[in-house]
């Protein structure tokens, strides 16, 4: 992956979560996405893993896959002072698509549960969730328990997710959220459109997928496997998988 270079006055994590405890949300997607889209990131993020899969053809054929995954969630800051940063699914797909990338479904998200080297229990949290304080919190508890190892990482958050139970929902403007895997490969969040699309918590992450996929050997759009009969299946388990991106 190819980001701009990150400016030498970018915030750190801890600085951006300080401008940011008293904003309102939009402010705060407003500067992610800013300071993001700067280069400001963490060296380690931009180094994205290939996650392998692969599928069964209707005539018993197996199609094999790798997709492209960032080693952790959406973070800001440099290599000693970074954080974390919940998104609302809006401003995530700006970030997607600026920075060549798209989001998880559910099956892509176990895909990379399953790859990952560092899973780490979820850490729940009941008060203030919505806080921006708090986010910053979760952050650290993370860093916490991970203790240093890197890698792949997974359990940790509940991803914003693309599915089809967003465009199939009566109600307007969802978001899809999946995940927060405990240590025996079950997820705490099953697939979930409840909230509206601007309500962000502590556990929500972005996790970014290069939007180029291999498929024996091809390089395609993401859009092109997710809209292909036989070739959806590697990158969605959902009956229906024409949910491709959400709107800002």
């Amino acid at each position: 992956m190819k980001f701009p270079k990150r400016p030498v006055t970018a915030l750190s994590g801890s600085a951006f979560y300080q401008q940011a405890a008293g904003y309102t949300w939009q402010q705060r997607d407003s500067l992610a996405v800013r300071e993001i889209l700067s280069g400001n990131m963490p060296a380690f993020f931009q180094k994205f893993v290939p996650i392998p899969v692969s599928a069964q053809t209707a005539d018993g054929k197996t199609i094999q896959a790798t997709f492209y995954a960032s080693p952790d969630y959406v973070s800001i800051g440099h290599e000693t002072d970074w954080a974390r940063i919940p998104l609302t699914p809006m401003a995530a797909q700006q970030l997607a698509d600026s920075l060549g990338c798209f989001l998880p479904t559910r099956k892509i998200v176990d895909a990379i549960y399953r790859q990952a080297s560092v899973k780490l229990e979820p850490l729940p949290l009941y008060a203030l969730r919505d806080s921006t304080p708090t986010f910053y919190h979760h952050h650290l508890m993370i860093e916490g328990q991970r203790q240093g190892r890197k890698g792949l990482i997974a359990g940790i958050k509940k991803d914003i997710v693309l599915s089809s139970k967003v465009s199939q929902d009566p109600r307007p403007n969802r978001v899809a959220i999946y995940g927060w895997h405990r240590l025996n490969g079950k997820p705490i969040q099953p697939l979930y459109t409840g909230h509206i699309n601007w309500y962000v918590d502590y556990s929500h992450g972005i996790r970014l997928m290069h939007r180029k996929i291999k498929v024996n050997g091809k390089w395609l759009d993401y859009t092109q496997v997710l809209q292909d009969p036989e070739l959806k299946q590697l990158l969605c388990d959902e009956e229906v998988c024409d949910f491709v991106r959400y709107r800002y």
